[in-house]
């Protein structure tokens, strides 16, 4: 048995549980109804109301809401309080340089801090201890997201952000950091470079680390601890639900617990969008039961997983969700950043290119890189090698501008790339860092 944030909601009974989701359910509607025309709109062309809501078992009735609504009813479309009322603004990449804009109240960042605060405890972290936030700040919800928690939670943070990597090493050392928070990309370039300098991770005080918004594999975990010397915890978030803490690893790492009594899960078949037992993989969505200005329905997320309500050897009795295995649609992450295909394509589109394009990601020193293939138009082509670099690099400039990531650019002779009859391949993944074989349980 582990220690926990708020053991009245994370070992609370099954029946407690149904009880305070109905509650929220029906709040919720009845304030996405009254202050959301988007969702008025479409609650009236389905013939629903309000009231039809008696209880969480009633979720099915609801419609679905996806990205594109966000983008569609930009930017602050679908909030349901007055702007007096945020207290912030975070925001992701759009598919077109549009961002998907979320806002929070007050009540919002408390409980999105709880979230955080709960995977912080999982994990073994107290309030004496120094919590050292190697995520980025800003629109990214990484680094904000395990702040907030950690001093809720009365803990010490040192708001590193990220980069600088020498510098990260000699604030472990030197501040006495407990508890590491970053991509696990980026703990284990830290723990090469702590190598590289010839530092035994046994003298750092670090015990534990926090990893998410990016998928990696359970031997990335094992390298990570051994690197570290630390326990690896797994943390899920995304930006238009909340960051950090929307569920997270505990002492059994047999799932990530989600916080259930502010974002509701379900699982649902993709093509026929109806709800699939527990144990069977499908799409994960959340319903935002706890959230005042941005309570999104029914949100599609595209990951991959199954859930369990069973409880945990650890004492929890919090639904778990397993890893993501994949997505329901053509999105990457790279480095934390979420990229479409489609981003990629705009970007090519803009800069006056033809649409022939293959995206390369690869893993090189535990790190993600991503490489365009572009094939010049016969306006562009020319042999001069100075001029084709200076292509390149105009064309990643305005990659990293819209992406808000780093990508290598390969001019490549016209009608050099792959045709195909059917649907285009534009990408090829060789991290090999999820299993996308989603029928099979493992």
């Amino acid at each position: 048995m582990g220690m926990f944030y708020q053991p009245e909601i994370e070992c609370a009974s099954r029946d407690y549980l149904h009880h305070i989701q109905s509650a929220r359910l029906i709040q919720m509607t009845k304030n996405c109804y009254e202050n959301v025309p988007f969702y008025k709109k479409k609650f009236d062309e389905i013939g629903l109301s309000p009231e039809d809501i008696h209880s969480i078992d009633d979720l099915h009735k609801l419609p679905f809401t996806v990205k594109q609504d966000l983008r569609d009813n930009y930017p602050y479309g679908l909030f349901a309080v007055p702007k007096e009322r945020l207290i912030r603004i975070h925001a992701s990449s759009g598919t077109t340089g549009k961002q998907t804009v979320v806002g929070y109240t007050a009540e919002d960042v408390l409980h999105w801090a709880e979230g955080a605060a709960r995977a912080l405890v999982a994990a073994g972290c107290t309030k004496d201890d120094y919590v050292h936030v190697s995520y980025g700040y800003g629109l990214f919800t990484g680094g904000l997201g395990l702040h907030d928690g950690a001093e809720l939670l009365g803990a010490t943070v040192i708001p590193v952000s990220s980069g600088n990597t020498a510098r990260q090493v000699q604030i472990l050392q030197d501040f006495g950091s407990n508890i590491l928070c970053c991509t696990p990309s980026y703990a284990m370039f830290i723990g090469e470079t702590i190598a590289q300098m010839g530092i035994d991770p046994k003298s750092l005080a670090v015990r534990a680390g926090i990893f998410g918004a990016e998928p990696w594999t359970p031997e990335m975990r094992a390298g990570i601890e051994t690197l570290l010397d630390i326990k690896a915890h797994d943390i899920y978030g995304l930006s238009e639900i909340a960051g950090p803490g929307v569920s997270y690893d505990c002492e059994a790492f047999n799932g990530l617990h989600v916080c259930e009594d502010y974002f509701y899960p379900e699982i649902i078949d993709p093509e026929t969008l109806e709800p699939l037992p527990d144990g069977e993989y499908g799409e994960l969505v959340f319903t935002c039961i706890g959230k005042e200005a941005l309570p999104l329905v029914r949100y599609r997320t595209r990951d991959i997983c199954a859930i369990h309500r069973e409880k945990c050897s650890c004492g929890r009795t919090l639904v778990r969700m397993s890893k993501p295995v994949g997505r329901s649609d053509d999105m990457l992450i790279i480095r934390g950043v979420n990229v479409f295909p489609s981003q990629v394509e705009h970007v090519i589109l803009r800069e006056g290119y033809e649409p022939n394009y293959l995206i390369e990601v690869s893993r090189q020193n535990n790190l993600d890189v991503m490489t365009v293939k572009v094939e010049m138009t016969a306006d562009k082509f020319t042999d001069s090698v100075r001029e084709m670099e200076a292509l390149e690099k105009k064309l990643s400039a305005a990659m990293l501008s819209t992406l808000g990531v780093s990508a290598a650019i390969k001019l490549v002779e016209p009608r050099s790339l792959p045709r195909s009859e059917g649907k285009a391949k534009r990408v090829i993944d060789n991290r090999h860092i999820i299993d996308y074989n989603v029928g099979e349980k493992k």
